[in-house]
């Protein structure tokens, strides 16, 4: 099955993880990570600097894709729209 995040379609046997997450500083320079967003409402306590949200696939370990938002709103919204085309199928 295709699916479509943004305008990049993804064929879905190929993914092997796809996930939400938070983008967050490490107080080291501009470098950022990703946390999980279950991570960041229960223990981060306001001790990071959020970036933005994200949507993230991986196609094995070499091949990643990164899909960042302003805000997890818009993360949300993306994701369900992820969500209704697999459950189209």
């Amino acid at each position: 099955m295709i699916i479509t995040i943004e305008d990049k379609q993804f064929d879905t046997a190929k993914i092997t993880q796809l996930y939400p997450a938070a983008v967050v500083k490490t107080g080291y320079e501009d470098e950022t990570t990703q946390v999980s967003l279950e991570w960041l409402d229960i223990e981060s306590k306001g001790k990071v600097e959020v970036v933005g949200f994200g949507i993230f696939v991986n196609l094995g370990e070499e091949e990643k894709y990164s899909f960042v938002f302003d805000t997890k709103e818009e993360m949300d919204e993306a994701a369900g729209r992820i969500a209704a085309q697999l459950q189209s199928s």
